[in-house]
């Protein structure tokens, strides 16, 4: 009995702690030569290069009046008005209810309309076959943008929207027809 109470006592015994070096965190490992580069992770100074939302289009009723670019508005080239991507930018846009695509310019700012992402010519609604609708939830996509230009949303000076002031702007709820 005497020889257990003893290895119990022992067991009672609290062990010597050891202290032991934190371990060393590894050394950062280079990228291997033929590692493709990684891309950077979005931030707020550079907008996001794919969208989804709702687009809409304008038409007559801009034709020929001057864009945030400068140019006068062709309601039958296939180009658009964005809020932020610069000026120039080459867009991908997808109807998501038909499939159809179609690549545009941005070429003046807009919507004014709130809650929509894009106001395509009416070229480009043509074809993504969005014309009778007046409005479509799309996906846009960022091809290329140009090596230079304005990267903000401001129109060039002495430059103002072709839609600023229109009757688009005072009755949004036009419909397609009355464009």
């Amino acid at each position: 009995m005497a020889a257990l109470a003893l290895a119990l006592a022992g067991c009672a015994t609290p062990s010597p702690r050891v202290s032991r070096p934190a371990p060393e965190a590894p050394a950062p490992r280079a990228p291997a030569p033929d590692a493709p580069p990684r891309e950077a992770p979005p931030s707020k100074s550079r907008p996001s290069t794919v969208q989804t939302g709702t687009a809409s289009w304008y038409g007559k009723a801009h034709h020929g009046r001057l864009t945030a670019s400068g140019e006068p508005y062709d309601m039958y080239a296939l180009t658009a008005a964005h809020l932020s991507w610069p000026l120039g930018t080459r867009v991908l846009v997808t109807n998501l209810k038909n499939g159809r695509s179609v690549v545009v310019r941005i070429n003046d700012r807009g919507p004014i309309v709130p809650g929509r992402i894009i106001d395509l010519s009416y070229a480009a609604a043509e074809r993504l076959g969005a014309v009778s609708d007046g409005t479509v939830r799309v996906q846009l996509r960022v091809l290329s943008t140009p090596d230079s230009g304005p990267k903000t949303g401001a129109a060039p000076p002495g430059r103002a929207s072709s839609r600023e002031g229109s009757a688009a702007d005072a009755a949004p709820e036009l419909t397609a027809r009355e464009r």
